[in-house]
């Protein structure tokens, strides 16, 4: 059934498609028949950051921008709903076109510019949810946002979010906000982790309770560079790294229609460059900071594969656009029957 209202939606525009899913799982989960669609995964807990994941298949921020479906991607079956990126102010993001399919290659290009409705706007979406798992919240800065104020707008986003989210991840690496990839590397990383940490501290004693803190990264640095950034990350006391964001590559998709548009690409190309970041964390952290692993995941075996390299949880996209519901219980599946798995 997914298949078909697949091709259906293929049909129209990438960004026409992608407005009316969203509405029609948003309708889904407020009418509360989603979970009737789709034969649920089976329980797999898992504890990372302190909290209690049901299974560790997520979706991943950028399909769920605002916060308007979290109910309805919740009855899907993800252990867990990441929304946002969400800036201070709403914004409209880059021109369009900026969404970009490849189906050959099961692979999205998207320029879209975190185009959202803002920070208070997300809140009123979530306040409006009758979920109660786990929902983290991905925040990020506006694009008129100099980049060396940038840390302004990232405490702006944390201290609204912070009593309504199980988790906030701070995103650096989207390559579709100029600048932005820069906050990854050196001086201005250290600083940036040092105010969060702060800040998340002082909200932690405003609010009685400690919402753990993820960065996400580029899967576009060399392994030295990751090392680095694996060594800020956890001398800055930072709870998670997500790794990774979409690539500005195009391994994968030469000669194919759109496959030179710019943009961040997604899907089964940056599969391999994804997992072998993931590895490189791994080896650097050596469990101390937990890995949260996207990026390429079109079938349940791919799942399995990022837990293999040292992730703890993984998220879907790209991969759910391609595949739907279904691919949340084979990679829950397919994790669970890794060997010497306890879960």
């Amino acid at each position: 059934m997914y298949t078909l209202a697949r091709d259906l939606l293929f049909r129209l525009s990438p960004e026409t498609s992608h407005d009316l899913s969203l509405d029609l799982i948003g309708a889904g989960g407020r009418l509360g028949i989603n979970r009737l669609l789709t034969k649920p995964p089976a329980k797999l807990p898992v504890s990372v950051m302190g909290l209690e994941f049901p299974n560790p298949v997520g979706l991943a921020a950028g399909l769920d921008k605002n916060g308007d479906a979290i109910d309805g991607f919740a009855q899907l079956g993800f252990g867990f709903v990441e929304i946002g990126t969400i800036t201070p102010r709403p914004q409209p993001g880059n021109p369009k076109p900026r969404l970009f399919r490849l189906q050959e290659a099961e692979a999205i290009i998207n320029r879209m510019g975190f185009n959202n409705r803002g920070v208070d706007y997300l809140l009123q979406r979530v306040a409006a949810a009758k979920f109660d798992g786990i929902l983290g919240i991905n925040i990020g800065k506006n694009f008129d946002t100099p980049v060396e104020r940038a840390v302004d707008d990232y405490l702006i986003c944390l201290d609204k979010v912070y009593a309504h989210a199980s988790y906030v991840t701070v995103n650096v690496s989207s390559p579709n906000t100029p600048g932005l990839r820069s906050l990854q590397f050196g001086d201005s990383l250290k600083q940036l982790l040092e105010a969060l940490r702060q800040r998340q501290e002082d909200l932690t004693a405003k609010h009685g309770k400690r919402v753990p803190l993820a960065i996400k990264i580029a899967p576009d640095m060399t392994d030295e560079e990751t090392v680095l950034v694996a060594e800020a990350l956890r001398d800055g006391g930072m709870d998670a790294v997500i790794a990774t964001n979409t690539t500005l590559g195009r391994e994968g998709v030469e000669g194919l229609q759109h496959g030179d548009e710019a943009g961040g690409l997604s899907g089964a190309p940056v599969r391999d460059k994804s997992t072998h970041t993931v590895k490189v964390l791994a080896g650097e952290l050596g469990g101390r900071l937990p890995i949260i692993a996207v990026g390429g995941i079109t079938e349940g075996k791919h799942a399995a594969e990022k837990i293999a390299a040292g992730a703890s949880l993984v998220q879907v996209y790209s991969g759910f656009i391609y595949k739907g519901p279904a691919l949340i219980r084979a990679a829950v599946d397919a994790i669970a029957a890794l060997p010497g798995s306890a879960r």
